[in-house]
């Protein structure tokens, strides 16, 4: 998305909503600013909008999430690792990546310039300061460098770093504030501290659902997981897929730029995921559990479907478990818009209406990343209608998040 230059005045609303500690984050004020007066152009305070995607970056925070590690070794290496300046890098074993081209593309790097405006925490702060200036009424939050942990050697790690986040966040972040949710982490790797974890958060104030980090290396038909889905949809509450690269994958070694990891990366894990799910029948054996893929695009989904069901048309004895065309599971799931990949539009009309967008796209912003989406990348589009806009930008995740309906963000 281009930005434009920072404007030469600000209203006091402006000043209000985004209030930078100083002018040094030229990059993100000026792209909440420009999308301030997108919500004012477009009138989105006539629209529910709900963030199924949007990021924060726990790295500000790690001496207040390390506290929570149970494992006395791990929460011991963590500290370790804070100590030394490495953060979190000390045990999380993060593959270095080029993502902002050498400075050249920031990815919220002046966010340490902000400062909390009122008697809350900062996270909080300033998560719902951008919220308001998009015009977001809720959002669901995920991490940032933990979206790694799948693809950690050591279970243990995931396990413990990803509970003492998921206990920082939910007691010291969300209470603050019912517009801000998120989807609770599931260590995948050890299908037994999914159990707890479920059991532990899944009736926390502001919990929406469960995530798993999709780059990691563990069949998902697996009948280990069996439990978990069935705890599930028993408690009727999504299970998220979320996309993450793995720039150290043998497969991409023959790529020598990030826009090449990128554009396979997002889609490769979440890919092989939802084909496992859908040959393996576990819709058909968890037909109440709400499944939501999530950072991937749209581009790949005609492809798959019409892939997969040319396959089963031919091979229907490798999938008894399977009622109807795989395709028509697919378009059962839901899906999140960022990256909505725009530049052909009838291919993007195409898309809409294989996967029946109207009922089960949930707009994302992915906010703060680099390549993140405002809401007029659905509120501009001339082929669907006002009613599926609504949809999309809010009335579909309000129903699947279970969310109270009421417009929360500001009338700027």
């Amino acid at each position: 998305m281009a930005i434009d230059t920072l404007p030469e005045t600000l209203t006091p609303d402006f000043e209000r909503i985004i209030n930078l500690g100083d002018r040094s984050g030229i990059t993100s004020f000026s792209a909440l600013a420009k999308a301030s007066k997108q919500a004012v152009d477009r009138k989105y305070q006539d629209f529910l909008i709900v963030d199924a995607d949007a990021h924060h970056n726990e790295n500000e925070a790690w001496s207040d999430i390390f506290k929570y590690i149970e494992d006395p070794v791990v929460r011991h290496r963590a500290f370790h690792g804070l100590r030394s300046g490495r953060g979190l890098g000390a045990i999380s074993g993060s593959p270095p990546t080029n993502q902002n081209v050498a400075g050249r593309i920031e990815q919220g790097s002046q966010r340490r310039h902000e400062r909390a405006t009122v008697d809350e925490p900062k996270e909080a702060n300033i998560i719902l300061r951008s919220m308001d200036a998009i015009g977001i009424d809720y959002q669901v939050l995920f991490p940032t460098p933990l979206l790694q942990l799948g693809l950690h050697q050591d279970s243990d790690i995931e396990v413990g770093l990803s509970w003492a986040y998921s206990r920082w966040l939910t007691e010291e972040v969300l209470p603050h504030n019912d517009r801000i949710k998120t989807m609770v982490y599931l260590p995948f790797n050890n299908p037994e501290a999914c159990v707890r974890v479920i059991e532990q958060f899944a009736d926390k104030p502001g919990v929406v659902g469960f995530e798993v980090t999709s780059a990691r290396f563990r069949p998902v038909h697996h009948n280990v997981y069996m439990r978990i889905y069935r705890m599930l949809e028993e408690r009727d509450m999504p299970l998220a897929f979320h996309a993450i690269f793995n720039q150290s994958d043998r497969l991409f070694a023959d790529m020598n730029k990030f826009i090449s990891v990128h554009s396979l990366g997002f889609v490769l894990h979440n890919l092989v995921h939802i084909i496992n799910m859908v040959v393996n029948g576990i819709p058909e054996r968890f037909p109440n559990l709400k499944v939501v893929w999530i950072e991937n695009g749209l581009a790949w989904l005609p492809f798959m479907m019409q892939r997969l069901d040319n396959e089963y048309m031919m091979r229907t004895s490798e999938c008894p478990q399977l009622k109807k065309l795989p395709s028509e599971y697919m378009a059962d799931f839901f899906y999140t818009t960022q990256p909505m990949e725009t530049h052909y539009r009838k291919a993007l009309e195409v898309t809409f209406e294989m996967m029946h967008a109207e009922s089960q796209l949930l707009f994302a912003s992915d906010y703060p990343h680099w390549d993140f989406n405002l809401p007029n990348t659905i509120y501009d589009l001339p082929f669907i209608s006002e009613q599926a806009k609504r949809n999309i930008l809010g009335e579909n995740a309000r129903k699947l998040f279970k969310l109270t309906g009421e417009k929360r963000a500001p009338r700027l």
